[in-house]
């Protein structure tokens, strides 16, 4: 398995869409694709690495095609690139060494490390480190809607000597949130996934983080779980796409205690204000927010009062 070949869906996009379809291509495929930048040319390369044979992505290309197009409709032009899309084989050797080129660790103040293996940076005194390799289903953290969601878990961790608080991680991916949460001294920390391998992976690196009996990761739905929740949590992530944020908002509410937090990302800045109206319908107040690139991700606090309804 080990020596397995991929393949390689590659495609050039502009350098001011690339926020976005990396978070269509980690939707659709359900990994962090590679990207590099050609300083000459200004042309941004995405490369998307899968086991599926090539006759086997037809499908996933097909949606990936539909979500470009979506991009267009909400002013966000991706090129005359994807339209060249190109499917190769490489070794799986080579896809690892392109990882390691632009994979780097990521330091969340003095209180939050991540890094792959082969980096030699370590933790400070203090510091909580995770330690995460890229996989075929991956989230590195690096991408501004993962990044606001690690600083507003540092930021809500449990202070030191205080009770333990619970944490909701909807989308967990490759568990990087959850991971980091244990690591921060959350508890109960409980994540779900739709993909059965996302979750395969997510339990793997908890335990090699030595995470793994702190953390409950289980695959489950959001559409399918029920509306209303007794377990319910001082702070909550939902890193998910626009859609599913309006459409399933009140099973994610329901989810966060009276005075908690709920962290919401993988938002366009063109949709921010409708998320803002639809949580607000529910009760919640927006108190922090961050714009990078075309993506606008916010925290919000749901009020004791309100939340009693």
């Amino acid at each position: 398995m080990k020596n397995k070949s991929l393949n390689e869906l590659v495609f050039a996009i502009r350098p001011e869409a690339e926020e976005p379809v990396v978070a269509l291509v980690e939707r659709v495929f359900g990994v962090t694709p590679a990207v590099y930048l050609n300083s000459e040319t200004g042309e941004v390369r995405v490369s998307v690495y899968t086991e599926l044979a090539e006759a086997a992505l037809g499908e996933l290309r097909r949606e990936l095609v539909a979500g470009l197009e979506s991009l267009r409709a909400a002013g966000v032009e991706p090129g005359d690139g994807v339209m060249a899309m190109a499917v190769r084989a490489v070794r799986r050797e080579d896809w690892a060494e392109s990882w390691k080129k632009h994979f780097k660790p990521l330091a969340i103040g003095g209180s939050l490390l991540i890094r792959p293996s082969w980096s030699r940076r370590r933790a400070r005194a203090g510091q909580a480190e995770v330690v995460l390799d890229p996989g075929l289903s991956f989230g590195t953290g690096q991408h501004a809607t993962t990044s606001f969601c690690l600083r507003q878990l540092v930021k809500h961790r449990p202070r030191s000597g205080a009770a333990g608080r619970g944490f909701l991680d909807m989308g967990t991916g490759s568990g990087i949130l959850a991971i980091a949460a244990a690591k921060l001294g959350y508890g109960p920390v409980v994540a779900f996934d739709f993909d059965p391998e996302a979750v395969r992976v997510a339990r793997e690196n908890a335990r090699q983080n030595g995470v793994g009996g702190s953390v409950r990761m289980a695959r489950q739905d959001l559409t399918k779980v029920p509306v209303g929740s007794r377990a319910r949590y001082d702070v909550v992530c939902a890193n998910l796409i626009f859609d599913l944020l309006i459409a399933e908002c009140e099973r994610v509410v329901n989810r966060v205690k009276p005075d908690g937090v709920l962290v919401l990302a993988g938002i366009l800045e063109t949709q921010f204000e409708r998320v803002v109206a639809a949580y607000a319908g529910q009760g919640l107040r927006l108190v922090a927010t961050q714009v990078e690139k075309e993506w606008q991700s916010g925290s919000f606090v749901r009020a004791g009062k309100m939340a009693e309804k």
